[in-house]
């Protein structure tokens, strides 16, 4: 690391000490004759990095540095996103009321079409093989301050959107889209500065940004990472995500007012029903890659009766008409005469699926060495992947940009040079433990329910089953979900 020397009461690197010498004290690197260097340069315009720069140029703080935002798609294509009332994309998150929180207090969240955010009020979760159960809903007088809502569900496309918007409200960020990421190198000395340690982007066409501060927010692959030599491990869980949204017979058991989460856990992984606006829902199913590849070939017809047989169906059964190649309607009213269930404690039934939204993606556990290097701060699945059976993939993400952008204000405020590891570390020091620790619960729990058979199996419900009889401990997990509370994840 650069020697950090004081200098003009503020901290500043030995490299930039020439530059520093031959010119009068400004802010940062915010004058005109330098259109190629910025303050923060942040790669990738997915919600993390959208939701950094947004909260970096709504605090006044921070508002005044010099930023510039790449990304390889067409944001223009994304600012004019919309799709009729009645359908939705296959691609939502979970929302935890404290992630919502914050997009209000950088003005973002009235940014998104709200009549297609869902909140959901309970969640029920349960053992596919035993059936022992948790009913997560709030008791009289255990509910926080803030709501009953546990969670909101959301398209990706939507916060996107809404973030561009807010982003375009503020101005001041140099935006560069549908710009390939050729290489990142380092700077060269000049007669005017020295930026030999400094990153620079070059970027499809030539143009080459140089960044006192470079944000990855490019991804699992991320580009930046690589960079900055961050190696990442983890492993991958042989496991898909499938995906689709659907329609179901009415606005579910409680209403549209109460809305619950349904999550059951099967020996080839969790499949979770997720309540949007309306009578629909988002379906992530993590299964074998057979499994999956089966369900993504399937007719609308097959495919609708392997969905409600996932909630209804033994193990066994829905092993069975995994080898079928067609035929599952008939199969799954077959089947469902001789199963006895409780419908009300199961998702209504899909009635529907729509066109075009059942697809999968690999599921996989990453996690960087270290979130900062020299100049470089990751953020969001640049710097972890998490299995999405608790739905806080992008709530982590949130989480890293409040750290970073709080890190940032304080080096500003303080005349700390933004970019130098010095100034990073508290950024590193919030929020890998607690990343580290989420990671972990949550393959454990993945490890855990994929064993269909044994000791484990009558330990693991009398587990959930204890924890739903206790109720402080209920709520307590409760509130960890929701975002509330003494943070511990």
């Amino acid at each position: 690391m650069d020697a950090i020397i004081r200098s003009r009461a503020a901290y500043v690197c030995r490299s930039c000490t020439r530059s520093l010498q031959r010119q009068s004290r400004r802010s940062y690197s915010s004058a005109p004759a330098q259109p190629d260097i910025y303050d923060v340069v942040c790669v990738g315009g997915g919600p993390a990095g959208l939701s950094l720069l947004t909260a970096l140029r709504a605090n006044p703080v921070t508002s005044h540095l010099r930023m510039a935002l790449v990304e390889a798609q067409d944001l223009a294509k994304i600012r004019s996103w919309k799709l009729p009332p009645d359908r939705f994309s296959n691609r939502c998150s979970s929302l935890t009321p404290s992630s919502a929180l914050f997009l209000d207090q950088i003005g973002a969240w009235s940014h998104l079409e709200r009549d297609r955010v869902q909140a959901y009020q309970e969640m029920q979760v349960w053992d596919g093989v035993t059936g022992a159960r948790i009913e997560f809903d709030w008791t009289p007088g255990s509910a926080p301050a803030a709501g009953t809502t546990i969670a909101y569900m959301n398209e990706n496309l939507n916060l996107t959107s809404g973030l561009l918007s807010r982003l375009g409200e503020l101005g001041g960020v140099s935006m560069f889209d549908n710009a390939k990421v050729e290489r990142i190198s380092h700077g060269e000395e000049t007669e005017e500065m020295d930026l030999r340690e400094w990153p620079v982007v070059h970027l499809s066409g030539g143009k080459q940004l140089s960044a006192r501060l470079l944000v990855g927010a490019d991804g699992a692959n991320s580009p930046v990472r690589s960079f900055a030599g961050i190696e990442a491990r983890g492993w991958d869980y042989n496991r898909h995500g499938v995906v689709a949204t659907v329609e179901l017979e009415g606005e579910g058991w409680g209403g549209d007012h109460a809305k619950i989460a349904y999550q059951r856990f099967l020996p080839t992984g969790p499949v979770a029903m997720l309540p949007l606006p309306g009578n629909y829902s988002t379906l992530v199913w993590s299964t074998t890659p057979s499994n999956a590849s089966l369900l993504k070939s399937l007719s609308p017809k097959d495919f609708i009766a392997m969905v409600n047989a996932a909630f209804r169906l033994g193990p066994t059964d829905l092993e069975y008409m995994h080898t079928q190649g067609s035929g599952q309607a008939e199969e799954y009213s077959w089947r469902l005469e001789h199963t006895p269930f409780d419908y009300r404690a199961v998702p209504q039934t899909v009635m529907g699926v729509q066109e075009g939204t059942v697809a999968s993606f690999p599921l996989k556990l990453r996690h960087a060495d270290t979130y900062i290097a020299e100049r470089v701060a990751l953020i969001g699945d640049a710097a972890h992947t998490i299995h999405p059976l608790a739905g806080q993939g992008l709530n982590q993400g949130q989480g890293d940009v409040q750290s970073l952008a709080k890190t940032i204000e304080y080096a500003v405020s303080h005349g700390q040079d933004i970019g130098v590891t010095m100034s990073l570390e508290p950024y590193v020091s919030e929020r890998y433990a607690a990343n580290h620790l989420l990671l972990g619960v949550c393959d454990k729990l993945h490890k855990l329910y994929s064993v269909g058979s044994g000791p484990l199996v009558p330990l693991r419900s009398m587990g959930l089953s204890a924890v739903n009889a206790l109720g402080p401990l209920k709520t307590f997990f409760m509130n960890q979900a929701a975002g509330n509370g003494t943070k511990v994840f």
